[in-house]
């Protein structure tokens, strides 16, 4: 083909995206989130939703598919169209797979196209009322005289709170059964119960439990403690120097979604989260916008899975 042709061909092809990028959205756009409804992903996009719609002009329809460390939502967000009408909510579960599974079906980095961070929030070391420690310091020395008797949730093999929990019981010496759940909701409501006494947990789906006493706060997971509990110390001051885990919370779209389309969804919702209505919003839950262009996304996430390969190493974790 001659060199002439392919640019007319090129120039073409770039001026009908453009169009299309103009038009977009002209139908539903479907948001895929690898949990089930109540978790901290969840919550947060239920937040952004009706604003985005707002924005966008079209309908926003969630998705939820939990299951396998959040890779199941993953797999079938990477296998969608790439036209801007599936985007896939990421967070800190997908940083951790590449390092902690032999084998995954889809690749994060090159499987799909950075949209937009949105926020980031604190894990909170969450007990029953019944357990006989009041923090951490007591939680780990309760431990320790009573070996192997303590079992903890998680919102299943290979989430973020799993990894936390193998984390802290690397540094602190100790051992505790592992019971995995399909989803925050499901952990938190056995937490609730008394079924399971401990579990890490976003701020945002359990801040109404710890307000009302149906739960306690040992610690949190970040080197600042949050302004929701400002009494409860960080793990990092409790005697565990540098633990520091923040989840974080984004949108990728399947690779090959046009940039003109990824640029306007990375406006949109990077206005939603920087105003002062959803800024709000999420400090009420425990939780802080977080920002960034796409190309500085695709930094941080690789970052973050440099990050987790390291920890997923030293503390030994597998996928049981």
């Amino acid at each position: 083909m001659p060199a002439a042709l392919r640019h007319a061909m090129a120039l073409m092809l770039c001026a009908i995206c453009c169009a299309y990028a103009d038009d977009y959205p002209v139908k539903p756009v479907k948001i895929i989130i690898a949990q089930a409804a109540g978790g901290a992903s969840d919550v947060l996009v239920r937040l952004i939703s009706p604003r985005l719609a707002e924005s966008v002009g079209q309908q926003i329809v969630i998705d939820n598919r939990p299951g396998a460390g959040a890779n199941i939502g993953a797999e079938i967000a990477a296998r969608s169209p790439a036209d801007g009408y599936t985007i896939f909510v990421v967070s800190l579960p997908h940083a951790i797979a590449p390092g902690l599974y032999k084998s995954l079906t889809y690749d994060l980095m090159k499987d799909f196209t950075p949209v937009a961070l949105a926020a980031e929030e604190q894990f909170c070391l969450a007990a029953h009322p019944s357990l006989p420690a009041s923090n951490l310091r007591e939680f780990i020395a309760f431990l320790k005289k009573h070996p192997g008797e303590m079992s903890y949730g998680s919102t299943g093999n290979g989430a973020a709170n799993h990894l936390a929990m193998e984390l802290l019981q690397s540094m602190a010496g100790v051992k505790l059964n592992h019971v995995p759940y399909r989803g925050s909701s499901f952990a938190l409501t056995d937490a609730i119960n008394g079924r399971v006494p401990v579990l890490f947990v976003n701020l945002s789906p359990v801040s109404g439990h710890l307000q009302s006493g149906k739960l306690r706060a040992l610690a949190v997971t970040s080197l600042k403690r949050t302004p929701l509990l400002p009494g409860v110390p960080t793990i990092d001051e409790s005697g565990y120097p540098d633990y520091d885990i923040v989840n974080w919370f984004g949108f990728l779209a399947p690779a090959g979604t046009p940039d003109d389309i990824v640029r306007k969804l990375n406006r949109a919702i990077t206005t939603i989260v920087e105003s002062a209505e959803i800024k709000k919003r999420l400090a009420i839950q425990g939780a802080e916008s977080l920002t960034a262009t796409p190309d500085e996304m695709r930094t941080f996430v690789a970052g973050e899975i440099a990050k987790w390969g390291k920890i997923v190493k030293s503390t030994g974790a597998r996928v049981e």
